[in-house]
C-alpha cells in the first residue's frame, strides 16, 4: 500500500488547498449522525427549525459550528478562526471515536506512519519549544495556563493541555547544561488516534506550540 505522505504547512496552506479541504470536510460532516459525533467528541448540540449549533472546546475556549451553514467562530467575540483551525474542528468531530482517555502515553513514533514522519515533526512542533523554552522553561509553564494548562510529571518540566476535550497533549522539556543542550517531548494519549489523523496531529501540535511562543512573547497568538 503507498504511503500518505504528510504535507508541510507551506505546501498546503495556500486558500484554495484550504477551501477545497474545509468543503470536503464540510460535505462528510453533513453526511453522518451529528448527535452520535457530538456524543463522541464531547461536544454539544443545540437543535432548532432553523439550524444545528455544536459548541467545541478547543485550546481552553468555547468555539460555535453551525450547521448547515459551517460556519466557525469563537464564542462571544470578532476574533477570526484560522482556516486551518477551523479544519482541525472539523476533523476532529468527524473523526471521533468516543474512546475514553487511558492516561497511557506514546509518542510521536508510535502514530502510524509516526517514526517515518518524525524529523518533520520534530521541526514543525518540537523545535520551536526547545528553541524558545529550554533555557526558560517557567516561561512554558505561564503561557500553557492561558491555554487552561496544568503541571505534569515529566522530564524536568512538563505541562498537560487540553487541545479538545478528549485530545490531551502533554509538552515536556528537559534542561540545557554546560554538558547537555536542552531537549523536549510532546506525549499523547494512547487514544489520540482514534481522534485525529497523523497530520492533523502534527499540524495541532505546530499550532499550539507556536501560539505558545508568540503569547510568551506578548505577540498575537494567529498563526
Amino acid at each position: 500500500m503507498k504511503r500518505r505522505s504528510l504535507t508541510p504547512p507551506n505546501q498546503r496552506n495556500h486558500q484554495y488547498g484550504y477551501e477545497l479541504a474545509l468543503k470536503l470536510a464540510s460535505n462528510k460532516l453533513a453526511s453522518i449522525n451529528i448527535e452520535e459525533q457530538c456524543q463522541n467528541a464531547g461536544a454539544k448540540l443545540k437543535i432548532s427549525a432553523s439550524n444545528k449549533i455544536i459548541t467545541l472546546e478547543y485550546l481552553n475556549r468555547s468555539y460555535q459550528i453551525i450547521l448547515p451553514e459551517m460556519d466557525v467562530s469563537l464564542s462571544g467575540s470578532q476574533e477570526p478562526v484560522q482556516p486551518r483551525e477551523r479544519l482541525l474542528m472539523l476533523h476532529y468531530l468527524i473523526q471521533a471515536s468516543g474512546s475514553p482517555i487511558t492516561g497511557n502515553k506514546i509518542t510521536y513514533k508510535e502514530l502510524p506512519d509516526g517514526a517515518g514522519y518524525f524529523p518533520t515533526f520534530y521541526k514543525r512542533a518540537i523545535k520551536p519549544l526547545v528553541d524558545n523554552f529550554g533555557q526558560e522553561p517557567h516561561r512554558l509553564l505561564d503561557a500553557a495556563t492561558r491555554f487552561g494548562g496544568h503541571r505534569a510529571d515529566y522530564g524536568d518540566l512538563s505541562v498537560t493541555i487540553n487541545a479538545f476535550s478528549r485530545v490531551p497533549l502533554t509538552l515536556v522539556l528537559w534542561y540545557g547544561d554546560e554538558e547537555f543542550v536542552p531537549e523536549g517531548s510532546i506525549l499523547f494519549d494512547g487514544t489520540i488516534s482514534s481522534y485525529l489523523s497523523t497530520e492533523d496531529i502534527t499540524v495541532l501540535c505546530e499550532t499550539i506550540a507556536w501560539r505558545l511562543v508568540k503569547m510568551s512573547r506578548g505577540q498575537t497568538t494567529d498563526k
